[in-house]
């Protein structure tokens, strides 16, 4: 029975109470006593029965109040104290009760915070022995974190029902090639997304086929690949590798243990450009075969017309000799331009890396000063140039320079110089007086460099030869100095980091979710799945005004993911929309979002499929949600794209949990949950406010018998606010 219907049954009883005694004594007397005194005392109290009407409605109405009175002291303030201390026992554990009321109850919330603060006493012991306890393991988790983001391959790891459970940041960044190659900008990658947007489910399946008879064949360490095209059409080089686990069967004499295939490890990398190259040089040499076909046919022909007939005359002889000389020399023109394709080809092969300048000069200046003991400065070096190289050739090329210049010339004090200039960088190798003239230079360039015993078969002219640049040298007369310039490729660096919001209070993004490899897909309906086991996305708008019917439209989308009761800030969606219409100044004021942050930017018909791409296969969380969806409803008929997936309202499920609280605003209960507020009415900052506020839910929705997605949903349709419409 509800606080409500036991107040109105008090209010009756207290009716009862006040009219019943006067009445059943009427009843009586009027039963017992002869018809002419009943007649008598008829007459007498019928002119009075409006003033004992009046008396009796007094005392009824003065009842009320005390009853009203005791009920919101005691039973509406002993529930408002349950749901403060359910919020204590689950979702803010520094939150404190109010006492207020009285003194009884004050009494008994002081009593509840000083068990609260005996809780917390006992709880941060005890979390302390956990983390000392866990340390090892994080600390091994942390390394491999650290190791997996560092990685120049794309690695990515998933379990057997293709979730994503790990990757590192160069598979986030080729992923999201993938898709800009398409024409989208949502990422295809995330922790519990499925790896079947980008790869063909069959492909997995054969490959975990493959994998399943190599691990029966007795292979220690089975692998597999295979090449694939994405959806934008670029080639993909996948190798796959088990995650193996020790699973033991009992058999008739002991348990055996036996390796089962628990997850899979892919390796990406994008070999579109190799495969060009080598098609490309297919046809050169396809090209070459062909026309050399013909050219010693010709030959041939020509040569054996002069030796069968020896006596032919002078001009046709003359004739024959000039086909052979055109077919020879055509043919060697042709040999020299696939000799010099076929170079260009190998030049891309040399493995170059992307580098900071910066830091190739500083190890360049470590090794002079440390291996010939001369005094070397930087005379400018540019701090953001990247360069693409192969640092352990070249510094050994610069190193061999110096040593040439100090044995032949005495030279010992040196600058070093990086600059950009277009597609090239310069690095300069300074020093003062001597002068060298172009044929040394041509020597030094083709002799294998010899460094002080290290022998390498490798000429200065090899190695600028495969960075695709030159070495250069020059004299400034009036500066009296003197200098190498190597030519050098410069990298086209861009940094992951900056595409992803970062937020205060974070580390490393998590990349990575192991538990995930103890999550298998249900098949069950989503209404019986747990909230705990569910991925979710939570989403917000901002909006040029209240009026979706009347032609308000969405300015932003913000959103971010949930995975396995985590909230993945580095998983998130932020897009500015042009709404093409003028915004008031009352929205601005609100969202801060001006006309001209808006104007250029892309429509709603283009950021809602990415938005779609981002939010499928989750269950969508937000604040007010009837709002929110109303927005996207209206597009459905333009757009084609349709929400289906189920809806949680933290504004319903707020006031499910919290009944008897005065306001579910999204700032109040983010205040009742201990959350902290940061980007308020912008999209994003709310989508993350209300993804925190809904995982904070979670404990006391299961504490209330609601652990289900289908007893959440029922449990929100019975509020109130449920009757909202837009």
């Amino acid at each position: 029975m509800n606080a409500r219907l036991r107040f109105w049954l008090a209010l009756l009883t207290l009716f009862c109470l006040i009219t019943g005694p006067f009445l059943a004594t009427a009843v009586l007397l009027m039963a017992e006593m002869p018809a002419e005194e009943r007649r008598v005392l008829t007459d007498m109290l019928l002119p009075r029965l409006p003033i004992g009407v009046m008396m009796t409605g007094l005392g009824l109405a003065i009842g009320l109040a005390i009853l009203r009175g005791l009920f919101n002291q005691y039973v509406q303030g002993l529930l408002k104290m349950s749901e403060m201390t359910q919020l204590m026992l689950g979702a803010n554990r520094n939150f404190r009760v109010e006492p207020e009321g009285p003194p009884e109850v004050q009494m008994l919330g002081q009593a509840i915070n000083q068990l609260a603060q005996r809780r917390d006493e006992l709880r941060d012991n005890l979390e302390l022995q956990i983390q000392l306890a866990n340390a090892t393991v994080e600390e091994e988790k942390n390394r491999l974190a650290a190791l997996m983001s560092e990685l120049t391959q794309s690695v990515v790891v998933c379990n057997l029902d293709g979730r994503v459970l790990l990757y590192n940041n160069s598979a986030r960044a080729q992923f999201r090639a993938f898709v800009e190659k398409g024409g989208g900008a949502a990422n295809l990658l995330g922790l519990g997304r499925s790896i079947f947007t980008v790869l063909d489910r069959n492909l997995i399946s054969h490959g975990l086929e493959a994998l399943q008879s190599r691990l029966a064949a007795g292979e220690r360490q089975p692998a597999t690949h295979f090449v694939t095209a994405t959806r934008a059409g670029q080639l993909i080089r996948v190798q796959m590798a088990p995650v193996l686990s020790v699973l033991t069967q009992a058999g008739a004499a002991a348990a055996t243990p036996q390796q089962a295939i628990s997850g899979y490890v892919l390796m990406f990398d994008n070999v579109t450009r190799s495969v060009e190259k080598e098609t490309k040089r297919d046809e050169m040499l396809q090209h070459l075969t062909e026309g050399s076909r013909a050219a010693l046919a010709n030959i041939r022909a020509a040569v054996e017309t002069l030796i069968e007939y020896p006596d032919i005359d002078a001009e046709q002889r003359e004739r024959f000799l000039r086909i052979i000389g055109d077919e020879v020399l055509s043919m060697g023109q042709r040999l020299n331009r696939t000799l010099e394709s076929h170079s260009d080809s190998l030049k891309a092969r040399w493995p170059l890396e992307e580098m900071l300048g910066a830091d190739l000069i500083a190890a360049a200046q470590r090794r002079i000063e440390s291996k010939f003991g001369l005094s070397v400065k930087l005379d400018e070096v540019d701090d953001d140039l990247w360069i693409k190289v192969d640092s352990f050739s070249l510094i050994q090329a610069i190193s061999y320079l110096v040593s040439r210049l100090h044995e032949t010339f005495g030279i010992r004090f040196l600058r070093l110089r990086l600059t950009r200039n277009g597609r090239l960088a310069h690095l300069d190798l300074i020093w003062m007086g001597v002068a060298i003239s172009t044929e040394t230079l041509h020597g030094w360039e083709q002799e294998p460099m010899n460094l002080s015993g290290e022998n390498s078969p490798l000429t200065l002219h090899d190695i600028m030869d495969r960075h695709g640049g030159e070495i250069w040298f020059k004299r400034e007369s009036a500066t009296q100095q003197a200098y190498f310039r190597l030519l050098i490729p410069i990298a086209a660096h861009q940094k992951i980091s900056e595409s992803v919001p970062q937020f205060r209070g974070d580390s490393r993004p998590e990349y990575y979710d192991f538990d995930l490899f103890k999550r298998r897909d249900q098949d069950h309906a989503l209404d019986e799945r747990l909230l705990t086991e569910l991925t979710y996305t939570a989403f917000d708008t901002e909006t040029t005004g209240l009026r979706p019917a009347e032609g308000d439209e969405i300015i932003q989308f913000g959103a971010v993911r949930i995975v396995n009761g985590r909230l993945l800030r580095s998983e998130s969606f932020d897009q500015l929309v042009d709404p093409h219409r003028r915004m008031t100044a009352e929205s601005i004021a609100i969202h801060g979002i001006s006309q001209d942050m808006v104007d250029g930017q892309p429509g709603v018909e283009k950021i809602l499929p990415d938005f779609h791409r981002f939010c499928e296969d989750t269950v969508l969380v937000a604040h007010n949600a009837a709002f929110d969806m109303r927005f996207l409803q209206l597009k459905e008929s333009s757009t084609g794209i349709r929400f289906n997936q189920p809806v949680l309202d933290t504004l319903l499920l707020s006031a499910v949990v919290h009944p008897n609280q005065d306001s579910h605003k999204l700032e109040l209960i983010a205040e009742r949950l201990g959350i902290a507020i940061i980007g308020r009415h912008t999209a994003l900052g709310d989508a993350i406010v209300t993804g925190e506020v809904f995982l904070r839910m979670i404990p006391l929705l299961n504490g209330m018998g609601i652990h289900t997605l289908g007893d959440a949903l029922a449990a929100a349709q019975k509020t109130y606010y449920a009757r909202i419409q837009y």
